[in-house]
């Protein structure tokens, strides 16, 4: 269900950018318009074999399969890569055209084009600047839907070959009460949060691009960290608790050498780093400028929370992994 939703704005942001660069196709090159188009076609043929085969156990042809997931694990991720490069590109040249002359600016844009008619690609029309804006604000869409289709992609992977033993396991059906089981109680409140997180970014985004004054992109930023804040102490203190449940529930640790295991806590360590990173770095910046508001203390607390809740994340996660099946 996740991946069709991240599927269905992905296709409408490709269409959104098949219809931006035809508004001026006579100066760009062939392949801007023919790469929406295939990326399209992908998505749509992806999500079907997902859909369809998501669950299948493959136990013929198995390191031709293994090759073919692989390459569909490689080719997401490159889209992934080439998504969150155009989009970190338009937001470079969204601050540079801000901050020079139009001269210069549209002396760069004429660069990077075949025609050395610059007014021929210039987005003026209406429909042109919807599509324009339209795809950029999809791109986040795309990207998570990268992101879902290789988690899928991974899975399948490692259970390629594998042999499920029917008999071993109780089939547990979930009952959707609010008090006898917690499950509907985790949906409401991740829908909550979810939706809560949205809404603070679209007000976010509106408030810091067309406020000038200085007053309420300060409002804005504190609603951010705010909202932030209380979002990772909540995540840290169910991870917290979870690890605590995990000592009163009686059962064996599985502590024997397991390739795939290994390599989902690789994956899940390396995949942490990068925020590590980013928190490490903005602790850095905050000691280290002047003068030390409350946006700083606000950014210090939010980057120290960040390094804790992925630690005890991880924790959790890695101790899950290791445990055995009821």
């Amino acid at each position: 269900g996740g991946l069709i939703l991240f599927a269905i704005f992905s296709l409408v942001m490709d269409v959104f950018k098949i219809g931006y660069y035809s508004s001026f196709y006579s100066c760009l090159s062939a392949i801007k318009i023919i790469y929406p188009i295939v990326q399209a076609i992908f998505v749509v043929v992806q999500t079907y074999f997902l859909w369809v085969s998501a669950k299948d156990c493959i136990h013929v042809h198995l390191n031709v399969t293994r090759c073919g997931l692989m390459l569909t694990l490689t080719t997401n991720l490159a889209v992934w890569m080439s998504a969150v490069t155009d989009e970190s590109v338009h937001k470079a040249h969204s601050k540079l055209k801000k901050n020079m002359t139009e001269e210069i600016f549209r002396w760069l844009l004429k660069v990077g084009m075949r025609s050395s008619s610059v007014e021929e690609c210039n987005c003026k029309s209406q429909i042109c600047q919807i599509f324009k804006n339209g795809y950029f604000w999809l791109y986040p869409f795309n990207i998570e839907y990268s992101l879902f289709a290789s988690a899928m992609v991974y899975v399948m992977w490692k259970n390629v070959g594998r042999f499920i033993d029917h008999h071993s396991h109780h089939i547990q059906r979930l009952k959707f009460r609010l008090f006898r089981r917690t499950f509907f109680v985790g949906i409401m409140l991740g829908l909550i949060i979810l939706v809560s997180g949205l809404g603070v970014l679209i007000l976010y985004e509106v408030q810091v691009n067309s406020s000038t004054e200085s007053s309420k992109k300060g409002q804005a930023l504190t609603m951010y960290y705010i909202f932030n804040i209380v979002c990772l102490s909540l995540m840290s203190l169910v991870c917290i608790g979870g690890s605590v449940i995990y000592r009163f529930d009686k059962r064996d640790m599985d502590r024997h050498k397991n390739p795939t295991r290994t390599l989902d806590v690789a994956l899940l360590m390396g995949a942490a780093l990068g925020q590590y990173a980013i928190s490490y770095y903005s602790i850095v910046a905050i000691v280290a400028s002047t003068p030390r508001d409350t946006i700083s203390a606000l950014n210090l607390t939010y980057a120290l929370l960040m390094i804790a809740q992925h630690t005890f994340q991880n924790v959790f996660i890695i101790e899950g992994l290791h445990r055995q099946p009821p």
